[in-house]
């Protein structure tokens, strides 16, 4: 059986191809985990600035399908209406999914509702985001989603 020398080298060459492929998406997964960590972190802050820094200078968040916010200072007046409804509240990270070139962050929020105008009540919500990141991993654009009905329901008890 005669082997061909650039078949050969190709296969041996092969596992360590896949090896650093896997180390690089690892990396990656280590590095957006972080990022999605810090992120829920921010939200929990009462800091609007620091949540607005995740973000591209023109970046974007939209929450259920409303008006995106759009640029660092209206993402910190979005973030500080939902930190003064809420003093308490907490996010955290429940996971990560990757879809081609977005990351869907997967959170759980708790919160009660003692801010200006507040009705008192505890909520208890789980959504996610929708992100497009940037060059700089910078989240250009941000889809937010979650039961708004659950909410309101959550929000409004008696």
């Amino acid at each position: 059986m005669l082997l061909n020398p650039g078949r050969t080298l190709f296969l041996l060459a092969l596992p360590f191809l896949f090896a650093c492929e896997s180390e690089k998406i690892s990396s990656d997964v280590d590095a957006l985990t972080d990022f999605a960590t810090r992120y829920a972190a921010a939200w929990s802050s009462q800091d609007p600035t620091a949540l607005a820094s995740f973000y591209a200078e023109g970046g974007s968040l939209t929450v259920n399908d409303g008006v995106p916010s759009v640029g660092r200072a209206a993402i910190e007046e979005t973030a500080r209406a939902f930190m003064s409804g809420f003093p308490d509240m907490l996010v955290r990270l429940d996971r990560l999914e990757f879809d081609g070139d977005s990351v869907v962050f997967h959170w759980h929020w708790t919160g009660t509702n003692t801010g200006p105008g507040g009705t008192g009540n505890a909520v208890d919500i789980r959504g996610y985001e929708e992100w497009t990141l940037n060059e700089d991993k910078q989240i250009q654009q941000s889809l937010g989603h979650y039961d708004d009905a659950e909410y309101q329901r959550q929000v409004n008890a008696n």
